[in-house]
């Protein structure tokens, strides 16, 4: 099998990312979006799925149609976001949405077209802090897009000062934190070349891009930060040593590990959130 693909909600019943692939005959464009958890107090456009899954999943559609009419990364990135903008526009008819409820995502795509020597060259556009792997066939993973989201930094100081004020309830911290959130969403909604994928962007897209050549063999494993936190939160996996887990087992098997030691935690410390939306899709280079 050349594709495969797990998404999974925090909770039952609502996930808030996309993961998934477009075919055409040019080759393959592997997508991750990861929806930002809405800061507002109840959803405006959406009120039965939520606002932040009717985004990705109306983005997703859009940048399908971008696809399909050969436009590039960039190019295709703004068609499907005006698309979607419109849509927003129209279901949010008569409401006052507040800036900080406005849907924002992090978007990784990784455009793989046939390289004349075999193998394939990757195009990567990023934005916000998904994570892309790269194996190749000597066994090195390598990380593609090496980016460090600051605001993490910031909240984790963030909760650490609560904790240490004895506020240890995570309900309770995510009240104290609101205010500092709400006003990022507003700063990711409108400022210049924003490094989130978001409604109606100030400008272009601060996108990071990469072009990289995988040869046959190789395989690139993309993912949101939910499931990435196997590595980078919990350090349960290296890099290395999680894409071998997907590979060898499946990455059912990698989202199973990372349930079960989100259920045996007695309470998250190290984010605002205990568990988050999980999704990744393993391709291998033919």
């Amino acid at each position: 099998m050349q594709f495969e693909r797990v998404s999974s909600g925090a909770t039952a019943h609502h996930n808030e990312d996309w993961v998934g692939s477009f075919h055409s005959g040019h080759g393959d464009d592997l997508v991750v979006i990861d929806g930002g958890t809405s800061v507002a107090d109840r959803d405006y456009i959406d009120p039965e799925h939520g606002d932040v899954v009717w985004f990705v999943t109306r983005f997703a559609c859009a940048l399908g149609k971008a696809i399909d009419a050969g436009l590039d990364q960039q190019d295709a990135t703004r068609a499907a976001v005006e698309a979607t903008y419109r849509a927003f526009r129209e279901r949010s008819a008569g409401q006052e949405v507040p800036l900080y409820a406005w849907p924002i995502a992090a978007l990784s795509w990784v455009r793989a077209r046939p390289s004349a020597g075999g193998g394939a060259r990757l195009q990567l556009y990023c934005l916000g802090d998904c994570k892309v792997l790269l194996r190749t066939p000597n066994g090195e993973v390598r990380d593609l897009d090496p980016f460090v989201n600051p605001q993490e930094a910031v909240l984790r100081a963030e909760i650490a000062k609560l904790i240490a004020q004895g506020l240890h309830d995570g309900a309770a911290r995510q009240a104290r934190l609101l205010p500092i959130l709400r006003a990022r969403r507003e700063y990711q909604n409108t400022v210049a070349h924003t490094n989130s994928l978001c409604l109606n962007p100030n400008g272009s897209f601060g996108a990071r891009t990469y072009e990289v050549d995988a040869r046959a063999g190789s395989a690139v494993l993309g993912m949101t930060d939910g499931f990435y936190r196997l590595v980078d939160s919990y350090d349960l996996h290296t890099p290395g040593s999680l894409f071998a887990l997907c590979e060898a087992h499946g990455l059912q098997a990698a989202l199973d590990a990372l349930r079960r030691h989100e259920a045996a935690q007695v309470e998250a410390a190290i984010a605002v959130k205990r568990a988050d939306d999980a999704s990744a899709i393993l391709w291998r280079v033919p």
